[in-house]
């Protein structure tokens, strides 16, 4: 009978092909049941959960009040007031919505714990050198993806919904912004947003490698910049200007910052 403790490869006993398949099944099946009790959890908090997520659609949602804030204290005071309603148009579209977001926030509440035992399972192939590396580039990863899903959250996606869903080319053409339009929007974005947070991250593992050099990054700081372009016309699902320069801007940031982080 396979041994289900990862570690156990550690007391000179080598373990088969299949006891590893084994201890790893065990190990999906314990992310996947966190993730579902997660999901069910946050199923059940429906008004809680959409509460938080339907926040930027309103002009009561913090960044609005900051800029007008800040707009106040410039002496240059302007009106951040709007109105936004979302509409469904499809008779089991909301329940299909409530699920998918609830699988989400599940996926998104029981990440430490499916982290924790991945790298439980894959730390006994490591030399000590190599785990205090990993563990460090694997928390360091975790944090930036959250940095990235919030700065989508609180600043790019309202600004971005704010801008778009205000928008007119007449008084006489009204928006209608469905429900779906509005979820695929905001969970894409951030997906990807804390996708491309990792940038820092995967910089100084190539760096460590020795693949990638801050001089060679420098070099090639204007394809770079080309390159943040393209992927930021690729990954926002508008094709505006404004949502484009929302995204690139922190992607070149980071960009600078995984300079400053491979070169030391």
């Amino acid at each position: 009978m396979a041994n289900s403790d990862p570690g156990a490869a550690r007391d000179g006993s080598e373990m088969t092909f299949w006891e590893h398949l084994d201890v790893l099944r065990g190990v999906l099946l314990k992310m996947a049941a966190a993730i579902l009790v997660c999901g069910v959890a946050a199923f059940f908090f429906k008004d809680e959960l959409f509460a938080v997520i339907l926040a930027p659609k309103d002009d009561t949602f913090p960044v609005y009040r900051l800029f007008e804030q800040v707009g106040s204290w410039l002496s240059a005071p302007s009106d951040t007031s709007f109105s936004v309603s979302l509409i469904n148009t499809g008779l089991a579209e909301q329940f299909k919505i409530h699920v998918k977001t609830s699988l989400y926030a599940g996926l998104l509440l029981a990440s430490p714990y499916c982290i924790y035992l991945l790298f439980r399972f894959v730390s006994p192939g490591l030399y000590a050198r190599e785990r205090k590396y990993s563990r460090w580039a694997v928390a360091v990863g975790y944090v930036m993806f959250l940095l990235g899903v919030a700065l989508c959250y609180f600043l790019i996606f309202p600004l971005t919904f704010r801008f778009l869903g205000t928008y007119q080319v007449s008084q006489e053409v009204v928006n209608m912004i469905t429900l779906q339009s509005y979820m695929d929007t905001l969970l894409v974005m951030s997906f990807l947003m804390g996708v491309l947070f990792e940038l820092p991250v995967l910089c100084w593992v190539l760096g460590r490698l020795g693949v990638l050099s801050a001089g060679f990054m420098r070099r090639y700081r204007k394809h770079a910049i080309i390159v943040i372009l393209l992927i930021a016309a690729i990954i926002t699902p508008t094709s505006d200007v404004f949502t484009l320069c929302l995204v690139a801007f922190p992607i070149c940031l980071l960009y600078e910052a995984s300079i400053w982080v491979v070169r030391r």
